[in-house]
């Protein structure tokens, strides 16, 4: 088994969650992403499979987003998540100072349509939901 899927494996037994197969590709074709996305020119960040677990232990998210799993955000304050409270899980926008899923902005019902649309639309920051 390779390293990668080894990774994969660690943070869904330690999270309770299945990924997404389209997810589950994404950190086998690449080591994370951090870059402004053009012509939209917003930033993402997206976070290798070796980040998750730290990252998801941080700062009581997990105790405050039970069900949540952070893949990676705006390089600030917002955080890129997945919403395993519902199945298929959708990514959500969270503030890092949010308290509860409330907080929640929508994104994408999936990797692959976020990564499809985010060059045209950048983050959404409103309540609007694709």
């Amino acid at each position: 088994m390779a390293a990668i899927d080894e990774q994969i494996e660690q943070v869904e037994r330690r999270f309770g969650v299945q990924l997404p197969e389209d997810y589950r590709l994404f950190l086998r074709s690449r080591t994370g992403m951090s870059q402004f996305v053009p012509p939209a020119d917003d930033y993402l960040m997206l976070d290798s499979a070796d980040e998750l677990i730290d990252i998801n232990e941080a700062g009581e998210f997990q105790e405050r987003f039970p069900g949540s799993l952070v893949i990676g955000g705006d390089g600030a304050r917002e955080l890129l998540t997945y919403d395993f409270r519902q199945s298929p899980p959708p990514l959500v926008l969270l503030d890092t100072a949010a308290s509860d899923w409330s907080a929640a902005i929508p994104q994408a019902p999936s990797l692959t349509v976020f990564l499809d649309q985010f060059p045209e639309t950048g983050w959404i920051w409103g309540g609007d939901s694709r």
